[in-house]
């Protein structure tokens, strides 16, 4: 990865638990954007949005680490249960880390395209061309590995649940893949099945459990995608 010069950005207080305290409302009061810019910004993401691919095939050319950064910050703004933030993301960039988990997500892939899915499931990939490989997992710069918050820990160790995890940390995601996406990065998702070698090749503590690996770069030249149709909107909106 390379690093660039950026733009500083204000650092807001250092977020500690508040579990039990009061409310305590602010005022907010965010400038309202007139109609037709709002539709004009509403148009131009939508179009950036839909250029957004799913790449397995990485350029190994390095990208600035401050928009990853930046991308993750992004994603940390997300909505989460009761405002706990269940998240922690994990930038590798250590290319012999990143051999470790290619090299245990390729084991546990293998185990799984051998029988361990089903063909049903099996025939859902074939169309994306998907298999045991995974080279995106060391040829792409950086994996940014997150995983989710199951319970904290308070000061004198007692254990305080979380809730809606899993929907906070796939809220948080898919702004991570929005964020990159729309800073001129490539991405995908990729989730071998099971995932607890990530924690032990990582460090991580026994409240964390893993919930995605994101490798992040620039396609390579040669970078082919499925050819695929999303749905359109007719098809995913239901107005009443």
């Amino acid at each position: 990865m390379s690093d660039t010069t950026a733009t500083p950005v204000p650092v807001p207080p250092r977020w500690t638990p508040v579990h039990g305290e009061p409310y305590r409302p602010v005022p907010h009061r965010p400038e309202r954007i007139a109609a037709d810019e709002s539709l004009a910004r509403a148009a131009r993401l939508r179009r950036r949005m839909d250029e957004r691919r799913t790449v397995r095939r990485f350029s190994s050319d390095p990208v600035p680490e401050q928009v990853v950064r930046d991308a993750i910050a992004c994603a940390a703004t997300a909505p989460s249960g009761a405002h706990q933030q269940p998240w922690t993301f994990v930038l590798v960039k250590d290319p012999e880390v990143r051999r470790r988990i290619r090299e245990a997500a390729e084991h546990e892939e293998r185990i799984s395209y051998d029988g361990r899915l089903g063909e049903e499931w099996l025939a859902a990939l074939r169309p994306l061309g998907t298999d045991a490989v995974k080279a995106h997992m060391t040829d792409a710069p950086a994996l940014v590995v997150v995983f989710q918050q199951r319970y904290w820990v308070g000061e004198d160790g007692t254990k305080h649940k979380h809730y809606y995890v899993d929907e906070s940390v796939g809220i948080a995601v898919g702004m991570l893949l929005t964020a990159l996406h729309l800073s001129g990065l490539a991405a995908l998702i990729h989730t071998p099945s099971p995932m607890r070698f990530l924690r032990e090749v990582l460090g991580r503590p026994e409240n964390e459990k893993a919930f995605a690996v994101i490798p992040v770069g620039y396609p390579a030249d040669d970078c082919e995608v499925p050819d695929l149709v999303r749905k359109s909107l007719d098809q995913v909106l239901v107005e009443i």
